[in-house]
Order: C-alpha cells, then structure tokens, then sequence
C-alpha cells in the first residue's frame, strides 16, 4: 500500500515511522510547511517532502492509495476533501473537523467515493476502555442509566504559544483538543447517541476555552441516558488524567488511572489494576493497523467518519449552549449545518 503523510512533525513523523513498520505500506512523499520537519523525513525514509499538500497530491496523487493527516484542526477538511476527491482514502487526526457543515461534507464525499475515512480516536484501541466496552456489552451492569467521567491536565501552560492555542488554527480549545477524546469515549462506550446537551464554558483568552462542564443526554433504544463532562485544561496534571463511572440498573463500573471497579447489584464485586498494553506507540499502532486493514478489507473501521460528525456536533452545540444559556439540540445542530463539498 502507497500512503503519503501531510504533517510530520512530531506525532505525523511518528506515524510515518509506524506505518514503515507495519510491512505492507510503503511511506511514497510527505508534506509539511516546515523546512526542518521536510529535511527529517526525507533523510529518514530516503522520499520527498513537499512544502504544500497540493504539490503532494499534484507530483504523487496518482500512485498513493491513502493518506494521513496530522495537521492543525481546522487546516483538516481543505486537506481531507482535496484527498478523498483525488480518490485516496484518509486518515485524519482528531477532531476531524470543527464545523458541522464541513464534517456532513466530508462523510458524504467518502460515501460517494466508497473510501475509507477514519478518525484518529485511540481511545478506542486502549485495553482499558476496552474492557470497559465488554462489560457493559455483556448486560453484566444492567441498562446503562448515567455516566460521569472527566479529564483534567495542565493543558493551557503546556500549550501557550503553540498553535494550540491560536483559534485561527485550533478551531477552540481544550474541549475540542483533549476534550474530544473523552466525549468520543463517552459516546463509543454508551452506544448511544448525544441527543441534548447544556454547558458552562470558562475562556482562558478569545475563543480559547479551558474548563467545561457539559451535561449530556443521551438516547439507546428510544431510552436516555444521562451524562456529567467535565473538562479541566487548567488542572495540575501535566498529562491528562482521566476518570469514568457508569451507572447501570444493576451495578456501576468505575475506572480511573488504569483501576477498573465493578460493583453488581447482588454484592459482587471486582476490582483490579489492569496489566494494560496502552503505551502511546502501541494505541498509535492499532489505529494505523486498523486503518490499513479496513481499505485492505481484512477488519472493521474502528472509527469512522461519522463518529468525527457526531463528535463535531456535540462540541459545537455545547459552545453553542454555553453562548445561549440554554439546552441544545444536537441534531438540530447538524439539520442546520450546510453541507459543504
């Protein structure tokens, strides 16, 4: 398989490093607008690097089968669209996108091409939250009826002058970067979807949010679910720190620092500090293996366009909620969205 990277600064040049050692992909050409992140990779993998993704997709586009992105948030859908119409497949990081139009747009221009568009949520190939899936897949709590979970790090001083924190580039703050992961667990693990949501928003600087509390309904089988986010980005921790609690109609589970609790209704109970395999290079290596093998055809896309739609709209009406003081419609907020292509 041919893959060129767009971005490959640090985590983008770690990527191209595992898919070179996956065996079956052959890393062909990169893109990045730094000179020193183009000089890097074309010493490391002996293949050119260009200064635009055009120039990439212009030199290259006709060998390529698929292609990652690992750029700033709102450079993705120009980067993403451009891809799936010269007819490659695409793996774009987290959030996918930061406007609801932009992510109808491209979940239907890979529809209608049949490529495969994934979105890097790791959450989801972590042994923990794993594990977590097949309890409450199991029935073994009962119907899940609330969920509270929450990530706390010192994310605004870990990212001050980066482009993290320049709105221009981020599309927000911390709710859309580390905070995008914890409400994609949420809505991965209660396999449900975010129906209604209200919030209370603190801004570090314009348009830059740093702490946010969400309240989330949800809906599963014409039953709700109902959830508590809190999303600390100017906490003590300097990586983020994450905690999770479902509540069932017969037990509860709760895991917090790779500590799973199960507590069932009858007075069993279960609890162990999990032999976790969740390094940072290994969840990196299970998205990129997942992705291969869905083009290849061989697996399941574990996080597909839609999810970075769903995820992009329930950001987007909390901001919006938050702005209103009101609770908000999460598919009226995608109902309204303009379809951009």
């Amino acid at each position: 398989m041919q893959i060129g990277v767009i971005g490959v600064g640090g985590l983008g040049y770690l990527q191209a490093k595992t898919y070179a050692e996956l065996g079956s992909v052959d890393i062909v050409a990169a893109a990045d607008v730094t000179a020193d992140a183009r000089d890097l990779f074309e010493r490391e993998f002996h293949a050119p690097a260009y200064e635009t993704y055009r120039a990439l997709l212009h030199e290259h586009g006709a060998e390529l089968d698929a292609v990652t992105i690992v750029t700033p948030h709102t450079l993705h859908y120009e980067q993403t669209m451009a891809c799936l119409e010269s007819g490659l497949h695409v793996l774009v990081e987290k959030p996918m996108v930061t406007d609801v139009g932009h992510a109808k747009g491209l979940v239907e221009a890979a529809a209608d091409r049949n490529l495969v568009l994934q979105v890097g949520y790791q959450r989801r190939f972590h042994d923990g939250f794993r594990e977590i899936d097949r309890v409450l897949r199991s029935g073994r709590i009962g119907r899940l009826r609330a969920v509270d979970c929450f990530v706390s790090q010192n994310w605004i001083d870990n990212h001050r002058g980066t482009w993290r924190v320049d709105p221009q580039l981020s599309g927000g703050g911390q709710l859309y970067d580390t905070g995008s992961h914890v409400l994609d667990a949420l809505v991965w693990l209660s396999h449900a979807q975010p129906t209604a949501v209200t919030a209370q928003i603190q801004y570090a600087m314009p348009d830059i949010d740093v702490d946010s509390v969400l309240t989330v309904r949800l809906e599963r089988d014409a039953e709700p679910i109902l959830a508590s986010v809190a999303i600390v980005g100017d906490g003590v921790d300097a990586t983020p720190r994450e905690g999770y609690r479902f509540w069932g109609t017969d037990g509860t589970i709760s895991y917090m620092d790779d500590e799973l609790e199960i507590d069932e209704q009858n007075g069993a109970a279960y609890r162990t500090e999990m032999a976790i395999d969740a390094d940072f290079d290994t969840l990196n290596r299970r998205k990129l293996r997942n992705f291969v093998d869905a083009i290849e055809g061989t697996a399941e896309l574990a996080v597909p366009g839609t999810v970075g739609l769903t995820i992009t709209a329930l950001t987007e009406a909390a901001y919006e909620a938050d702005a209103t003081d009101s609770t908000v419609s999460v598919q009226s907020v995608v109902e309204n969205a303009t379809v951009q292509q």
